[in-house]
């Protein structure tokens, strides 16, 4: 059979050849309408109900979308003539932002005061250039003593202070990104502005639309150097091994066609390119490799036997072809269990890396037979590498396989119990390298002003202008209280403060009054006076919704980690149901949803990992035509993972979104290598008679040096995925990569050993 379909795939090699270039023309037609989505939104479902709870919230109140400028002077004081001035000039500049619909900081905080009984509402900072000394005292001592600011846009020690501009994004994704790129270059071009004319000031950038355009820019990076990177590493180690120009150039338009078709496929889907599925290129070019190398080294050796190109070509395909179907379904199974994610960007990366695995071994059984017999091929001499697995290894092996059998085992289950040790931590800002800005402006906002990450709660009053009833307020005061408390809490912003300094306003400034009042109707007037005084743009809606039935509370904390944060929330929840239960609330932030997504990632992978292993094994099982040698091959491969998994928590213990797919995609990778091996040893056992030794040998003497090759590929593809400065890509390169490494010093070390305790069988005569 298969040298039937290897004969035609040689014979009808032009007509072949042809119908591959139009497949990809029709699949490189699929990507013209290709385009980058830079939201967070990508990682959650549309039914997710943290994403349902945060829009919630969104479409009740003042968008959160930002853009905050952290302004730190030099000179360690912001209350400077120089600095407020700048800070007013900053403030003024912000409202042209495109999209902006609000812009909050000291300078036009709407400082109240009470005389008599009218309220008069200014900004904190009028003109700087009619303020005297005394008067900039006064402002510092205002905006020191008012909970609203302090821990929010300016720092207890009044060194650092922040310009916060909200926006009105677009509900259109694509157009979502177009303005936001145009958002992040008005706001450096505003802060080169300010820095021409104040030299003096440190100015960084961040916010919600700053951290969607890092992951923007950080894709486009890793997309324009990753890539080639890789295809010349990949092309030169080729080069090495193979010492054949042809050889070379073929294994090139192999994988560059396998790349056109693996970014058509995702536009033919109707997918965005996103930081997730922006890696599918690389490790495609990866996998293509292995499919290339193995049907060219058998090729090479057979011309090297004198053996005419047809029938040497013929020979590798009919030898291979089951192989290499074999290691490309294992490989798709694998990647297609990412499905089960409950993140959109893995499921994503899953279908079109599996659809890109088939392409992949398309290309090199069409287009490789007949670009390899166009071209001219001058055999050389087997290189040191190439030999170095034909003998010297396979007779250690043999000669201690109950070593290294007994040794890899215990050293892999002492790995593998270090395993469960690994904490599911994900913490956004280490989403971003150490050498980003954005990362360098969160960093610095976590260690000088304030808690990056937040958790907002919209709390149910129960009815129209509810919000103005004194035991609802009284109720929120305590919530808002019991949260200060809480040790990684910076800040509480709650509707409460700005009533309880309205009552202190209109009572002579007297300490006293700063409390709820008892009387409804008065706290109604109280805030229908402030709202009438406050300017355009500067209203209340960013903590109360229209009808008054409901008021936001924002909580700030210090950087934390998913684990730290889900404790803090289900504290806070705990705290709710028992004192006010009626305020209906869940709370709603970014940091959370990725937190729960991380979480819920590891049991739906753990479902996915395990229907994707009994695949396997059925496949397995079938191909090699027997449950004692499917059942084996899977061991070698069920081991490294955990092993690496082990090694992750002896020297990080932390893992993020990425760690619970890297079982789903390295077992149907691992289990290539065991596959061409187990290939050549039955092949060796079944049809020539030999013993499991002799089969060994044989083994190593065929597929040793490819697998070596195909697995440096495979490594050092995943290692320069690493260094992607999105440590989700990173972490998944990294580990991926140890996996592949580990499960290599299996196939060669530990699988003779089991072969030779449970292969006794004579071979058929």
């Amino acid at each position: 059979m298969e040298g039937r379909i290897a004969a035609a795939l040689v014979r009808f090699r032009l007509w072949l050849f042809l119908a591959s270039v139009l497949a990809i023309v029709g699949f490189v037609s699929g990507a013209r309408d290709l385009w980058f989505e830079s939201s967070y939104r990508i990682f959650f479902s549309d039914d997710d109900p943290y994403l349902v709870a945060h829009d919630h919230i969104e479409n009740s109140y003042t968008k959160a979308d930002n853009v905050m400028f952290i302004v730190a002077p030099r000179d360690g004081d912001v209350f400077t003539r120089d600095t407020l001035k700048a800070l007013r000039e900053l403030t003024e500049a912000a409202w042209t932002t495109p999209r902006s619909i609000r812009v909050d900081s000291i300078t036009n905080f709407q400082h109240s005061v009470g005389i008599d009984d009218d309220l008069i509402v200014n900004d904190l900072v009028p003109e700087v250039d009619t303020l005297s000394d005394a008067d900039i005292a006064g402002i510092r001592r205002a905006a020191l003593a008012e909970p609203a600011l302090v821990g929010s846009l300016i720092s207890d020690k009044a060194d650092v202070t922040a310009i916060n501009v909200r926006l009105e994004m677009p509900g259109n994704s694509r157009e979502t990104s177009k303005i936001g790129k145009q958002v992040v270059d008005y706001a450096r071009d505003l802060r080169a502005q300010v820095l021409e004319h104040h030299p003096d000031l440190d100015i960084r950038i961040m916010g919600q639309v700053v951290v969607n355009e890092a992951f923007n820019e950080i894709a486009e990076h890793d997309s324009v150097t990753l890539v080639p990177i890789m295809f010349v590493v990949v092309i030169v180690l080729v080069g090495l091994f193979l010492r054949s120009f042809s050889a070379v150039a073929t294994v090139s338009v192999v994988i560059v066609c396998s790349i056109l078709t693996t970014v058509g496929v995702l536009g033919w889907l109707g997918l965005r390119v996103n930081q997730i599925n922006v890696s599918a290129p690389v490790i495609i070019l990866t996998l293509a490799v292995s499919d290339c190398v193995h049907l060219l080294v058998h090729y090479l050796n057979d011309l090297r036997r004198g053996m005419d190109k047809v029938k040497a070509m013929t020979h590798t395909i009919e030898l291979n072809l089951v192989p290499v179907f074999l290691t490309s379904l294992t490989t798709a199974i694998g990647f297609f269990s990412l499905n089960s994610s409950d993140s959109p960007p893995f499921r994503e990366l899953g279908t079109v890396v599996g659809f890109g695995v088939f392409g992949a071994m398309a290309f090199a059984l069409t287009m490789l037979p007949a670009i390899m017999l166009w071209l001219p091929v001058r055999v050389k001499q087997e290189t040191r590498f190439q030999q170095f697995t034909l003998a010297g290894l396979a007779e250690r092996v043999l000669k201690h396989h109950q070593l290294y059998f007994f040794g890899i085992s215990a050293a892999a289950l002492v790995l593998i119990s270090f395993a469960p040790r690994n904490e599911l931590n994900d913490d956004t800002v280490e989403y971003f390298g150490k050498s980003l800005e954005i990362r360098q402006a969160i960093d610095f906002v976590q260690d000088n002003l304030t808690g990056i990450d937040s958790i907002a709660y919209s709390l149910d009053a129960g009815a129209p202008s509810g919000i103005n009833e004194p035991a609802y307020l009284k109720k929120v005061e305590a919530f808002k209280q019991w949260l200060e408390q809480q040790p990684e809490v910076t800040h509480v912003s709650s509707f409460v403060d700005v009533v309880k300094r309205l009552n202190r306003n209109l009572h002579g400034g007297d300490p006293d009054y700063y409390r709820i009042p008892d009387d409804r109707e008065l706290i109604a007037q109280y805030v229908l006076l402030y709202e009438l005084s406050l300017p355009q743009g500067l209203d209340l809606n960013d903590s109360m919704n229209f009808d008054k039935s409901a008021t936001r509370l924002s909580v700030s904390i210090s950087n934390a980690a998913s684990r730290e944060l889900i404790e803090f929330e289900q504290r806070a929840a705990q705290w709710l149901e028992q004192n006010a239960p009626e305020f209906n609330a869940q709370g709603s932030s970014l940091s959370l949803m990725f937190g729960h997504i991380g979480q819920n990632n590891i049991y739906s992978m753990l479902k996915g990992s395990s229907i994707a292993l009994l695949l396997i094994a059925v496949t397995l099982v079938v191909f090699l035509r027997s449950v004692k040698f499917g059942l084996m091959s899977l061991l070698p491969n069920a081991f490294p993972a955990g092993m690496a998994y082990g090694l992750w928590a002896l020297t990080s213990g932390q893992v993020n979104l990425a760690a619970a797919g890297v079982f789903s995609i390295t077992l149907g990778i691992v289990v290539d290598n065991t596959i061409h091996f187990f290939s050549k040893y039955l092949h060796a056992r079944r049809d020539r008679g030999r013993s499991p030794e002799d089969a060994i040998r044989y083994a190593f003497s065929t597929v040793g040096a490819a697998l070596l090759v195909t697995t440096s590929a495979l490594t050092m593809g995943f290692l320069i995925l690493a260094t992607s400065d999105f440590l989700v890509n990173a972490t998944m390169g990294l580990m991926t990569a140890m996996v592949i490494g580990i499960a290599l010093l299996f196939d060669l070390l530990f699988l003779p050993g089991l072969l030779m305790r449970f292969d006794r069988a004579k071979p058929a005569a």
